[in-house]
């Protein structure tokens, strides 16, 4: 499992788009539907966050880390 996420997209996740979706859930009702799904949401983007590797990134050859320097053989 190679890392695909960079720093910045890590950090969003981790300390912006997680908090956000379970303060959502709060205000919804943490019974409703809607609030158990941003629950998940927001534990997936803590989870992903913490390993540096998204499966749908991977899915879509997507890849946040920036620019790697040259290898030299």
């Amino acid at each position: 499992m190679t890392k695909n996420m960079g720093t910045i997209d890590r950090l969003a996740r981790a300390l912006l788009i997680a908090p956000a979706a379970t303060i959502t859930a709060f205000a919804l009702g943490l019974g409703s539907i809607a609030g158990i799904v941003l629950l998940v949401a927001a534990a997936v983007m803590v989870a992903t966050a913490a390993v540096g590797f998204c499966p749908l990134y991977a899915l879509l050859g997507i890849d946040t880390r920036g620019r790697r320097p040259l290898v030299h053989g």
